[in-house]
């Protein structure tokens, strides 16, 4: 399922003007962290921000899969399908990283 965004979204989501930013929203917000979750509940996000004396800003950045819960006992359990989609988390959350750093870098 595609759900596309622009900046302006990600803008309204970092400046608490948005709850939601494309598959994401809102578990937790502080001053300078962001928790968001996907709208299947499967994976989790977290933003963190340091300011510096010099103007730049450091972001951090981690994220998470989350098991399944079986509706009868309550015990988390990974399914098939995430056990083999967890090595594309991985590459997926490297490839965002690096899409942000490259747009960073950019004059």
């Amino acid at each position: 399922m595609r759900k596309p965004s622009i900046d302006v979204q990600a803008r309204d989501l970092a400046s608490g003007a948005s709850d939601s930013f494309a598959a994401w929203r809102v578990e937790e917000r502080s001053a300078h962290q962001l928790l968001v979750c996907d709208f299947l509940s499967y994976t989790r996000s977290w933003l963190m921000i340091d300011p510096a004396d010099n103007g730049a800003t450091r972001l951090y950045f981690g994220t998470a899969v989350v098991p399944a819960r079986d509706r009868v006992s309550g015990q988390a359990t990974w399914s098939f399908t995430f056990k083999a989609l967890l090595g594309f988390h991985k590459l997926y959350s490297r490839a965002l990283l690096y899409a942000a750093r490259s747009r960073l870098e950019r004059p």
